[in-house]
Order: structure tokens, then C-alpha cells, then sequence
């Protein structure tokens, strides 16, 4: 549920430009997103395997979960932030928790997609998929389809292979009870990067 109560939901990515109404337009203006970005930008130095760096990740993801309808200040903000507990080891969590007044509600949304040092990956994946709130099920497809993008950038075979079929096993489950629509657009991208496998070993 939103802080105000009212259910998350999404409308058709197709469709946003038609049913971003003045409401949700006043809302996603009234948000404050800005110290959010400011506190991303410490992620620019670590770079990502397909290039890049992670803060562009973090805004991409929350591009997706716009181009998908959300409009939710906790989600939102949680996707600015959402690997930075993990990728910064020594995060003062402080700094999230009073970024404003939902920060600790964001945090708690951060944490749910933290991975633990304890955890396997398979594990972690898991425990989204079983005890993960509604908002960690649509923060993690909406990552996913973001990193599957950035797939497309990499020539790994056995990375590409590996993260396939990670995604099909473990995400797959996930992105189908957070919104159909991201389920399909991943499997979309799971086979492209199927295409290229297999063309690589026509090769």
C-alpha cells in the first residue's frame, strides 16, 4: 500500500502518457526526489560489468517503474537508492533513515531488496519472491528488466547464460505477482539474449 493508503497500482506502459493525470502529476511533483539523487550519486564509482556506472542503474530503474505507471513516493525513492546498502558496505544507514519523513519506510523497502552477506543469491531471490512485501515483488521485476537491458551490452557468454537462467528460474516468479506486463517484457528480453547465444555458438 501507498502511504496514503490507497492500493499501488500500474497502467499499461503504452498507455502512461494518456493516464498521467494533474493528480499524479502534482503528486510526482511534490515528492522531493532530488535529495534521493543526491545521496545515488555516491554509487558513480562502481562500475558496472556492461559499462557505466551504478547511480545510472538506480535512475533507470525508477525510469522503468514510471514507464510502467507507478507513481509512489516510497517506491520511487527506494529505487534511487536500492543498491546502496549492498554496494556501499560502510553506508551510514542514518543518512536514508532521515533523509526525510518516509525515509525510514524507504529504508525498510531497501533493505527488503538488500541481499545479506549470509545469503546465496538463489536465497535471496527467494525470500523476495516468498516473503517480500507488494513494493519489493515491483522494485525487484523493475531492477531486473533494467539489468536485462543492460545484458544486451555485454559479450559474456557465461554471464549472460547464467543470468538467463537465473532470471527465468527466480525473477520470473516475482515480476508474475507484481504486474503481468513486466513478466511479459522480461521474457521478451530472456529471449533475446537467448538469440544471441545461440548465435554465438552458430559462430
Amino acid at each position: 500500500m501507498a502511504k496514503s493508503g490507497r492500493p499501488i497500482k500500474a497502467v499499461a506502459r503504452h498507455d502512461l502518457s494518456e493516464t498521467m493525470d494533474k493528480e499524479e502529476m502534482i503528486r510526482l511533483k511534490e515528492m522531493h526526489l532530488a535529495p534521493y539523487i543526491q545521496l545515488a550519486t555516491s554509487l558513480i564509482g562502481k562500475r558496472r560489468r556492461s559499462g557505466g556506472n551504478m547511480f545510472r542503474h538506480q535512475i533507470d530503474t525508477m525510469g522503468t517503474l514510471m514507464d510502467y505507471g507507478y507513481i509512489d513516493s516510497v517506491l520511487l525513492k527506494a529505487s534511487l537508492v536500492h543498491d546502496i546498502l549492498e554496494d556501499i558496505p560502510d553506508f551510514d544507514r542514518d543518512k536514508l533513515v532521515d533523509l526525510d519523513e518516509e525515509g525510514g519506510e524507504v529504508f525498510k523497502l531497501v533493505l527488503e531488496v538488500t541481499r545479506r552477506p549470509v545469503e546465496k543469491k538463489e536465497d535471496f531471490l527467494t525470500r523476495i519472491l516468498e516473503f517480500g512485501s507488494p513494493q519489493a515483488l515491483i522494485l525487484k521485476s523493475a531492477d531486473r528488466i533494467s539489468n536485462m537491458i543492460s545484458l544486451g551490452y555485454t559479450i559474456d557468454v557465461a554471464f549472460i547464460q547464467r543470468y538467463a537462467d537465473e532470471t527465468e528460474k527466480y525473477i520470473y516468479p516475482i515480476a508474475e505477482r507484481a504486474n503481468h506486463a513486466m513478466y511479459v517484457e522480461l521474457q521478451e528480453l530472456v529471449s533475446t539474449r537467448r538469440s544471441f547465444l545461440a548465435q554465438c555458438f552458430e559462430i
